[in-house]
């Protein structure tokens, strides 16, 4: 049976040298929509932390069981509480729903990639063909599409196109946790202008940690 592994993800260089993540590298970004959750989260007296890992625990169980679901192997969810299991089961009802509609192959999913140029790495959701072009998809289980995930999401493409991996299309598809949500298959536009502000935000973690 397959076991996820829970660990950070660590990437390394050629060279053997640990690189930033992408998600790292744009956790530098400013989220205004965030710190207004946040807020609203205490004000109900909910402790924003907790709340985090629970849902971010949610988010892992979807990829997994969607990544495995695409790989054709067996599930291991024995880490998860059943509310965890039960909201990411709503959120993978909707990747179902979502594909029925789309001509869909997948190539890779969850692929690791690192940028020997530009010195990060990254780990791709879904490589596929879709609807005749060689897609990236990011899957999403927030309760919107942000910004800053439009930045994220054109480094992934640039690490595909430079392992050797061709990428006509980017989107994010946003599969809601909740019964209500359905989902939001959203094309990441102004990618140039993204890739240009994440080597910005690379430039400037790189500069945090030689003055920290």
């Amino acid at each position: 049976m397959t076991k996820k592994v829970k660990a950070h993800t660590r990437y390394r260089a050629k060279d053997n040298t640990i690189v930033p993540g992408v998600t790292t590298i744009t956790g530098i970004l400013n989220k205004p929509a965030l710190v207004k959750w946040a807020n609203n989260l205490g004000l109900q007296g909910i402790d924003s932390a907790k709340y985090v890992d629970d849902k971010a625990e949610i988010g892992k169980c979807a990829h997994y069981m969607i990544e495995q679901y695409l790989k054709n192997e067996k599930l291991d969810l024995s880490d998860y509480t059943p509310n965890q299991l039960d909201t990411a089961e709503n959120a993978v009802l909707k990747f179902y729903e979502w594909k029925k509609h789309q001509d869909f192959r997948v190539i890779e999913s969850e692929l690791k990639l690192v940028s020997e140029e530009h010195r990060f790495g990254g780990q791709c959701d879904i490589y596929c063909v879709l609807n005749g072009k060689n897609t990236l998809i990011d899957l999403k289980t927030s309760k919107g599409i942000f910004p800053e995930m439009f930045t994220q999401v054109s480094a992934y493409q640039q690490l595909l196109i430079e392992n050797g991996f061709p990428c006509e299309d980017v989107r994010i598809l946003r599969i809601g946790r909740d019964e209500s949500e359905g989902f939001d298959d959203r094309k990441v536009p102004f990618l140039d202008l993204h890739w240009k502000r994440f080597l910005h935000c690379l430039a400037i973690y790189t500069l945090n940690k030689q003055i920290k």
